[in-house]
This record gives structure tokens, sequence and C-alpha cells, in this order.
């Protein structure tokens, strides 16, 4: 024991590896955590079949809670760089309880996603290959999707390095193949060649009012869903150089660089196939991309399937960041068990937490699919509680946290206070009309009854209890982390004037 409590004293403790990666790396993984090429394939018949003309003005309302929920993210990350994030905002601001409950949905958003994203990074690239045989065969399907899974997480836990050296090839390759979708289609709208009824693009276009204010409620949801991702850089805080700031700014960047590629791809799809197309095969949800990169690039219609592929690919990797690191930061405030926040001595990355998120979710994703691939739909539709939750649980704790300094200034006052609550108000909003609308077993892709209530509100109901049950077992186990108290924000951080 002594010679133990000798090592204690000598050893310094294993974290994470400071400086790993830069702004830009970060600012490449916030992007590719968001799945551009993929959230576009996943929702542009939808809005196209609920605004029409105006599903690029949808998309540009859709970034203004996120621009807002990025500014929290950007001066709580000032004051705190925890690679816990919400978690770890959260409690400082509101208490444990509600910190708890706020690592555990990001935590949970990735079991969920992940097992889906691998899913369609495969079907687009056996696609893109001419595999289409494959892509019907459960077996090789699934199998394929387990090994992407595992080989990406391998490259999480290899290092953040690694992780930024391949999120860096294929966000390039990914908005290059965007980049030549958009240009061939917008030429040939006004060459007159598309094989649609096309129409001519429009500023008018970008009015997101312009379709009515249920196309413009249903439009914000799934923008939630589009959005979503970007605060993967600021989970990598603890590893960026230039901590205080860098992550933040990586985050607000990433949004409107989204905004400018969601848009320009909405202008081209809706003029090259017109809006009476996309809504007849709204249902279609992804595969209407694959469709349409038949027909815009012809012979290169591999060009966007891999595009896909590769968004697909990426956010698989990056959606693992920010579950893991959360697990990590709650293991250090004692309120996981301690295992969860081991760091690999050679890599430096936490291990633990990483397999742990991985391996759940590959049984997340295999179980539901033996349900139906319609249930693994419906896993997906349960993301917008859990995001809207975590999200605006952030915009609150901002002001709370910073509510000592909101009067100090305008710019204060509008990007530290008001801003963040409107963003969190929005949100809380879109969450209550979520679960309105998850009520009715119709409003699901499959259209089955899961104890009277659409699946999509079930699995998000049971995520929420679980996490309950979770919390108050662990309450009971290990209390040190209960007894943390609400803050608020350090002064001397507020204004500069010492680091962290």
């Amino acid at each position: 024991m002594a010679a133990e409590d000798r090592a204690s004293r000598t050893d310094p403790p294993v974290g994470l590896k400071a400086n790993a990666i830069g702004f830009v790396d970060a600012l490449v993984i916030g992007l590719n955590s968001t799945s551009p090429a993929y959230s576009l394939a996943a929702v542009i018949g939808p809005i196209v079949a609920l605004a029409g003309i105006y599903a690029p003005g949808v998309m540009f309302a859709s970034f203004v809670p996120m621009l807002f929920i990025a500014s929290a993210f950007y001066y709580l990350n000032k004051v705190d760089q925890d690679c816990g994030t919400t978690f770890s905002w959260v409690t400082r601001a509101m208490g444990p309880w509600a910190g708890w409950l706020g690592g555990w949905a990001i935590a949970m958003t990735g079991v969920l996603v992940v097992g889906s994203l691998a899913d369609v990074a495969v079907s687009f690239a056996l696609l893109s290959f001419g595999l289409d045989s494959w892509v019907d065969n459960a077996f090789v399907q699934q199998s394929l999707t387990v090994l992407l899974i595992l080989v990406m997480t391998a490259a999480c836990v290899v290092g953040t390095e690694l992780s930024a050296k391949v999120q860096n090839v294929l966000i390039l390759a990914q908005v290059a193949f965007l980049l030549v979708f958009v240009g061939v289609a917008l030429y040939r709208v006004y060459a007159g060649t598309s094989t649609y009824d096309s129409v001519e693009p429009s500023v008018d276009w970008l009015n997101p009012f312009g379709a009515g204010g249920a196309a413009l409620t249903g439009g914000l949801l799934l923008g939630v869903f589009i959005y979503w991702g970007w605060e993967s850089a600021v989970n990598l805080t603890e590893e960026v150089e230039d901590s205080a700031t860098a992550p933040g700014k990586a985050g607000l960047w990433s949004t409107v660089i989204l905004l400018v590629t969601y848009v320009s791809v909405g202008f081209a799809v809706v003029a090259y196939a017109g809006p009476a197309f996309l809504a007849e095969n709204a249902d279609e949800e992804e595969f209407i991309f694959a469709q349409l990169a038949t027909d815009v690039l012809g012979g290169w219609d591999w060009v966007l399937l891999l595009a896909v592929s590769t968004s697909a690919i990426a956010s698989t990797q990056t959606t693992i960041i920010p579950a893991s690191r959360t697990a990590l930061s709650m293991a250090r405030r004692r309120a996981l068990p301690a295992h969860y926040g081991h760091i690999s001595p050679r890599f430096r990355t936490p291990d633990v937490s990483t397999w742990w998120v991985a391996g759940i979710a590959i049984a997340w994703y295999l179980v539901v699919n033996q349900i139906s691939e319609n249930a693994l739909l419906d896993s997906l539709t349960a993301l917008s509680l859990l995001i809207a939750f975590y999200y605006a649980l952030t915009g609150l704790a901002c002001a709370v946290y910073y509510r000592r300094h909101l009067f100090e200034s305008v710019h204060n006052f509008l990007l530290i206070g008001l801003g963040p609550l409107v963003g969190a108000g929005l949100l809380t909003w879109l969450l209550v009309r979520s679960v309105s609308d998850m009520s009715d077993p119709e409003n699901s892709y499959s259209g089955d009854s899961w104890f009277g209530m659409g699946p999509p509100l079930v699995i998000g109901i049971g995520i929420a209890l679980t996490g309950v049950v979770v919390m108050i077992v662990w309450r009971l186990r290990s209390p040190a982390f209960w007894a943390e108290r609400p803050g608020v924000a350090d002064p001397d951080l507020v204004h500069g004037r010492k680091g962290r």
C-alpha cells in the first residue's frame, strides 16, 4: 500500500493530450459531425414537401436557434474548458441533477445515431461501386456496418491527431462532391436540359414564411437534425490549441459554413427537380439524392453517392467524440463509475468510454434492426427530443451562469443573455411540439403503436426514464458529485484576466 501511495504521488495522472489539434482541425471535426451530405440527403425531400420552393428559406430559419446556442457554447467554453461541455456547464450553473441529465442526453444521442450513420455510409458506398444487390442483403449490410463502426472507433482511440487527419480528407472530398453537384445542376437548369420540371432560382425562396406557419414549424424540427453535431469541436476543447476561444469559434463558424452549404444545395435541388417531383417522392428520403445524382451527373453519379458515404463515415467517427468525452468528464467528477474516466497512457484518449459508446451503439443497431428497418428510423426521430433538450439546457445555463455580467454591456446582454435564452426558448417549443407530434403513431416511420404512442416518443421516454433510474442508483452509491452547488462565472475569466 505504501508503494502505491508513493507511486500515486510521483506519477502524474494521465490526461487528454493538450494542443493535439488546431483551430482548423476542430472546425473540420465540427463540420463533419453534422454529416452535411448525409443530412441533406435525409431531409431535402421532406423539407421541400413541407415548404416547396421556400425550402432554402426554411433551412435559413432553422439556422437561427443553432447560432444562438453556438454562442452559448462559445461563452461557456471561455470560462470552463471541460470536454464534458453541457454536462459540466449545466452542473456549474444549475446544479448536479440537471447537469447529469444533460450529460446522459448527449451520451445517448451517440448511441442512437452511430449505427444509422454507419449503415447509410455502407449503403451509399456499395451503390457508388455498383454493388446494389449487396445493399439488399441484410447480413452483408449489417456486418459491414459493424465493421465500419469498429474501425472508426479504433481511429478515435488511436489519437485525436489521426482523427483530425481522417476528417480533413473526408470533408474535402465531401464539399468537393457537393460543389460539383450544385454547379452541374444549376448549369443544366439555365441550359434547359433538366429532365424534370425545373424552375429558375429566385431570391424570394429565402423567405421562410412564404409557405406558411405549419411548413416553417415542420422545417424547424428537421433543422434541429441537420445542424446538430457542430459542438463536437467544443468537446475537444482540452485537446485544441488556444482552448479558451478556438473550440467555441470553431463551433460558431461550423454553423455558418453549414448554412451556406445547405442553402446552396437547397437552391440547386429545388431548381433542378422542381418542387412537385420532390413532394411526390418525399417518403424516399435519402434515396432521392441517389436518383438526382444519376440524373444530374449521369455516369458520374458515383461522385454524389460517394459524397453521402464519406459524409456518413466522417460523422460515424465524430459522433463518438461528444458521447465518449462527456462520459469521461462525468467519471472524473464521480457522476459515473471511475473506469469510464480511464485515459490510454499511450494515445492519451478516453479509450474505455469510447469503446463502451461504440459497443452499446452496435448492440442498439443490431437489436433495433431485428424489429424492422423502420424501427431504426423511428429511433433516429427520437433524437430530436434529446438534442432539443440538451441544447435548450445549454442556452439556459449560459444566461444563468453569466447572470452577474449580463448588464455590463449591450454585447453581453445580446450574445450571452438574450440570444441563448431565445435559442433555448425556441428549442423548448420544438421539444414540446415534437412530443405532441410523436404521440400519434401515424406520424412515425413504421406507423406502429407502442403503448398507444408513436415508437419515437416511447424510445425517447424510455431513454429519459432509464437515465433517471441510473442517476438515482448512482446517487445512492456515490453521493459525492451531488454535493456540488451551483455557482456563477468567475469575473476574472469573463474579463480575460487569468487563464484556466
